[in-house]
């Protein structure tokens, strides 16, 4: 199998954030550059894929301030609508990240989308820029750093962020030495206009999009670079758009998305009969899990294959956030815990290949520190550590801390694009209540944000992703019937 193949295949599972995470440049534009081109549609690499599935290359500037000058390729996928008489246009599908791709999801998650919507719309994938098969970038980061317990940065048991500076200025420095050009152009605004020239390119007037996650704000920007190429826009655990801070802000949206789904998981952790019960209540788990994390500070546990190869307490806490995305993954965590409270530790988890990982991680950082100055005094990440250590012990300070934006030695382009109010009002938000990635208050900054051209459904779910997926029959209803026919709510809706 070729790297490009796996890269393609793997990209899509790998959904994971690294958040991870002079002269002024001008406020960013929604302007694209040149003709559009046209797409050369052919068979997909890879037989995982829907057979009606087709591929093709984009060709974009690789900075849209120099339309002449050099190009990247963006990998893009479509499977056309499946009654052409009944056409009304495009639904890109936007992933979440940084570092995520759609390019197989019209043959994956597009395919759980209501007939209807399937019979009028193509469904549209796209690697973003810098994510392979599209003109790929690397940091070439240390095998350890790649540890999603790295990325994220957790601060030493005692709260010190001394080793967070260093590793922030060792992989900040990696990047700079092997992301090459690429890496000072990856931007949720270059995203955007990458976005503009596919549907150019796709010969649409207007484009309707469903994004997740991270993909939600890469929709926002996107409908204020562009407001009127927008038709249908359906966001989806949605982020905060905090111009100040942008990805700083997602980052620190996991104390309270924790502290917001903890309760659902230590519910389900104690209820009789569970055959992974934790403690007899509910108010005993947390205590249970601060005590065992506080232990593997002390004395970890040695976990060949794993990276690290140790489960210490912060590779448990990590744990933790994960196994929180979704009630599916609570055994897989009670698993880890028991045998952690045994001294004994499970098999060590499956990882993409490393050249994935590394592009992934590459992504996601040139992604969250172009977006956004990060602070460089390690006083900042010292002082909000102690406070967000002391709130939120479950996240032991993690996401007020210094990723390796504290280092990353390109300013920022353009400033952040503002979400405002201004443009038509196409847009729907769907939140679940109980979301540890993207939770309700930060989706409720986007919410008032956007103000008229929006309306948000709340749904009464634990997890991240609602719509198809970890929400509700009455959240799925309303979205489902908005991207079908335009139908959205008069105000904003609970589902319970």
């Amino acid at each position: 199998m070729t790297l490009r193949t796996r890269l393609l295949r793997n990209a899509a599972v790998v959904g994971v954030s690294t958040a991870l995470l002079g002269i002024t440049a001008p406020a960013a534009t929604g302007t694209t550059a040149g003709p559009a081109e046209s797409l050369a549609w052919a068979d997909c690499e890879g037989a995982t894929v829907d057979p009606r599935q087709q591929c093709a290359t984009l060709r974009v500037p690789l900075d849209h301030a120099d339309p002449d000058g050099p190009r990247i390729d963006i990998a893009v996928s479509r499977i056309p609508a499946e009654d052409p008489d009944a056409r009304r246009g495009a639904l890109l599908l936007i992933a979440g990240g940084p570092g995520g791709s759609s390019l197989n999801d019209p043959s994956g998650k597009g395919q759980k989308l209501p007939r209807q919507v399937r019979d009028t719309h193509d469904l549209i994938g796209f690697a973003p820029r810098g994510l392979a098969p599209s003109t790929p970038v690397t940091c070439g980061l240390d095998h350890g750093d790649l540890a999603t317990s790295k990325l994220r940065p957790w601060p030493a048991p005692d709260g010190s962020v001394d080793g967070n500076m260093a590793t922030a200025r060792r992989m900040a420095d990696a990047c700079a030495r092997n992301g090459g050009e690429l890496i000072k152009h990856l931007s949720t605004a270059d995203e955007a206009r990458d976005i503009d020239l596919l549907r150019a390119a796709l010969g649409e007037r207007k484009i309707s999009a469903w994004g997740v996650s991270y993909g939600t704000y890469v929709g926002a920007v996107y409908a204020q670079l562009f407001p009127h190429r927008t038709d249908r826009i359906v966001l989806d655990s949605v982020d905060d758009p905090d111009p100040t801070r942008v990805a700083r802000a997602w980052l620190a949206g996991h104390e309270q998305g924790v502290e917001d789904t903890f309760p659902h998981f230590a519910a389900w952790a104690s209820k009789p009969g569970n055959p992974d019960r934790l403690a007899r209540r509910a108010a005993d788990v947390r205590p249970m899990f601060l005590r065992l994390a506080a232990r593997l500070d002390r004395e970890p546990i040695p976990w060949p294959g794993a990276n690290p190869e140790e489960l210490n307490g912060n590779v448990l806490r990590q744990a933790l956030l994960d196994g929180l995305y979704r009630p599916s993954r609570y055994p897989a965590l009670a698993e880890l815990i028991r045998a952690a409270r045994r001294g004994t530790v499970p098999p060590a988890p499956e990882a993409p290949p490393e050249e994935v990982l590394q592009n992934v991680a590459a992504v996601g950082a040139g992604t969250l520190c172009n977006d956004v100055a990060w602070p460089t005094s390690p006083a900042v990440y010292e002082k909000g550590v102690a406070e967000s250590r002391a709130a939120y012990p479950l996240t032991a300070g993690m996401p007020r801390n210094a990723m390796l934006c504290a280092a990353w030695p390109y300013p920022p382009r353009e400033a952040p694009v503002r979400i405002t109010d201004r443009g038509p009002s196409d847009i729907l938000l769907v939140q679940n209540e109980r979301d540890v990635a993207t939770p309700l208050s930060g989706a409720s900054r986007m919410r008032e944000a956007l103000g008229r051209r929006a309306v948000m459904v709340t749904v009464d779910s634990t997890g991240h992703d609602a719509y198809l997926a970890n929400g509700n029959a009455c959240g799925d209803r309303v979205v489902s019937r908005f991207l079908a026919t335009g139908e959205r709510p008069d105000s904003d809706l609970y589902c319970r």
